[in-house]
């Protein structure tokens, strides 16, 4: 397997809803829209792929179709390149309809980060820190 994420996909109870929050309140760019049935955001290094919860879980397989618990067991992570788009970032998703989880604060690794949810509880850290990125704007992983 070639050492690449290409699509992190996220089953969304409200495909509109979600489309808004990431396109209007996020900025991440789309051509799609909600009646496309499924909604991708071009970003530095990976796509962000919306699609409604239960297809989702029925493209799985049987027995996949379940509630979700609080905390999914993943957060997503969006990197910034100063302290003060932590903080500018958190506001916008802030404005843009997300719960603040946990205010930005200095962390024990050196780096100073919060958590936003979206609006199906999906956990979002906002972080800087000794972080390098390419030309790109992916994270360089050294």
């Amino acid at each position: 397997m070639e050492p690449r994420i290409s699509i992190i996909c996220l089953g969304v109870g409200d495909l509109e809803r979600s489309l808004r929050f990431y396109r209007d309140g996020l900025g991440l760019p789309t051509t799609r829209s909600a009646e496309d049935g499924i909604v991708f955001f071009q970003t530095s290094g990976v796509t962000l792929e919306l699609f409604p919860y239960h297809e989702l879980a029925a493209d799985v397989g049987p027995g996949f179709d379940v509630p979700r618990t609080t905390f999914p067991g993943i957060t997503i992570a969006h990197n910034v390149r100063t302290k003060a788009e932590v903080d500018d970032v958190l506001r916008q998703a802030e404005a843009a309809g997300a719960r603040i989880e946990k205010p930005a604060t200095e962390t024990d690794w050196g780096g100073y980060s919060g958590y936003f949810s979206d609006p199906d509880g999906y956990l979002w850290e906002v972080a800087y820190g000794a972080f390098d990125f390419n030309a790109d704007g992916s994270l360089a992983v050294t």
